[in-house]
């Protein structure tokens, strides 16, 4: 059994996240968009790129349930980055009408980019950081992650 905790710690907790969290998730996307050499993708289709990189060979029926998107959109989001190269869809083997999505080379090395660029960005702020921030941080990524993985549950 959990022990109690003080409903007041949670809300603030909960109200620094909900402050730093996007605040972050912009700052680290602005310095994305000025190194990359290529134009950004729309919002939606980089939103399916990351999952099908995440879910490789996953169909548009499961993207679109995963993303919380209407099925035609997904399948209009999936022609676009199959035309720009990088979405493949293979036909499944038993049901001629079902594809499965994975991304292609290109698209993984695009993605490595974007997470060096972002890893770079933080680290050049952490490093500005006191040894005692850095150590809170460190040791709060668990945390973060179970956070994470919570919320995207809840979310399913």
């Amino acid at each position: 059994m959990s022990e109690a905790r003080p409903i007041q710690g949670v809300d603030h907790v909960a109200a620094g996240l909900v402050a730093c969290l996007p605040a972050l998730n912009r700052y680290i996307k602005q310095g994305i968009d000025r190194q990359l050499p290529y134009a950004k993708l729309p919002e939606r289709q980089l939103t399916l790129l990351q999952y099908v990189a995440e879910h490789d060979g996953a169909t548009v029926h499961k993207a679109a349930q995963a993303l919380r998107m209407m099925p035609n959109n997904v399948s209009a989001l999936v022609t676009r980055l199959t035309e720009a190269g990088l979405l493949e869809r293979h036909q499944d083997d038993t049901d001629k009408r079902v594809a499965h999505l994975c991304v292609t080379a290109k698209a993984r090395q695009r993605i490595g980019e974007v997470q060096n660029i972002a890893a770079a960005q933080f680290a050049s702020a952490l490093n500005t950081l006191t040894d005692g921030d850095l150590d809170a941080l460190g040791s709060a990524l668990g945390a973060l992650e179970a956070l994470t993985r919570r919320l995207r549950d809840d979310s399913a």
